[in-house]
């Protein structure tokens, strides 16, 4: 199954975050390195939740799609029911041809 380009780029930026996270957590950490980690921490957090917002044009219409689908099979006539005379009077004729070819 193929993983589309935002759902693989939003799992690079977590990858980096945790690895960020490492950092922040590591007590050998210097003061400048975690400094630079939390700016990066807090420049990934923005990307992140800016790339998570759903565009919603294609879901959208998928939707709406999906209701008219809904409405049009509500609005049809009702099927008939399995078996009516005609199932049976079909069934009764092939039986009689085969019967009359022997």
């Amino acid at each position: 199954m193929p993983i589309s380009e935002k759902a693989m780029f939003a799992e690079v930026i977590h990858r980096k975050l945790r690895a960020i996270t490492a950092v922040l957590l590591d007590p050998a950490a210097t003061k400048h390195e975690r400094t630079n980690a939390e700016a990066l921490k807090i420049r990934l957090e923005k990307r992140l939740r800016q790339e998570a917002t759903p565009e919603g044009t294609w879901m959208d219409t998928m939707f709406w799609l999906g209701r008219a689908v809904r409405e049009i099979k509500q609005s049809t006539s009702p099927s008939s029911p399995k078996s009516d005379w005609t199932d049976h009077a079909f069934r009764l004729g092939r039986t009689l041809r085969r019967g009359l070819k022997k």
